[in-house]
């Protein structure tokens, strides 16, 4: 179920713009529609990703996703009480490890793309809201609907997602708990260690498939 979760997310947390002037003025919702759109049809035409080129869905990620992701608030909520008494320098690495982590866990769950189908909800919020939350229905042969919602808010270059959830639950306040445990165990270094080994074996995991 975890497996089909990250998928569903995946397929949906797939946008970006190539222009971040349009980012910054074109409505959230519309925002999410418009390159989700973009991302599912490069892995539709996209032989390689199909077949499992997680290299590829990786290189489709950073060039799509990463700029209309917020990692440092995404990583302040996954750590939750616990980020205040890390240093800036050790803020910068849990910021970096966890946005490696999320992105090939993403990118993996793209090249699992078959023909699932995206529903988007009209968006509930007033013209002048700051934080908005876009709400989105994946749809695919033989299973349930699977709601998926995006919070983004408002930077001064454009929307930014900081959450993700799940059938209402958060894929980034889900990592808490682990966290807050690798913390008691290890303080905050122990964490960003913890994470440096998962991403070491996920890339190692790719390599092995070349």
């Amino acid at each position: 179920m975890k497996t089909i979760r990250t998928l569903l997310a995946a397929l949906t947390l797939g946008f970006g713009l190539q222009c971040a002037a349009l980012a910054s003025t074109i409505a959230p919702d519309a925002l999410v529609k418009s390159v989700t759109d973009d991302v599912i049809t490069i892995v539709r035409q996209d032989k390689a990703i199909q077949s499992g080129d997680t290299r590829k869905a990786v290189e489709l990620v950073e060039t799509k996703v990463l700029p209309y992701f917020d990692f440092a608030h995404m990583t302040r909520l996954a750590v939750g009480k616990d980020w205040r008494q890390a240093t800036p320098e050790q803020k910068a690495a849990l910021t970096q490890e966890f946005k490696t982590l999320l992105v090939r866990t993403y990118s993996n769950a793209l090249t699992q793309y078959r023909n699932q189908v995206i529903d988007f909800k009209p968006l509930k919020a007033r013209p002048e809201d700051s934080d908005v939350i876009v709400r989105t229905e994946v749809r695919q042969p033989g299973a349930k609907p699977v709601q998926i919602d995006y919070a983004l808010d408002r930077k001064v270059d454009g929307w930014k997602v900081y959450d993700v959830l799940v059938a209402g639950v958060s894929l980034v306040t889900n990592y808490r708990d682990s966290f807050g445990q690798e913390i008691r165990a290890g303080g905050v270094d122990g964490l960003i260690k913890s994470l440096k080994d998962k991403n070491k074996h996920l890339e190692a995991t790719v390599s092995a498939r070349k």
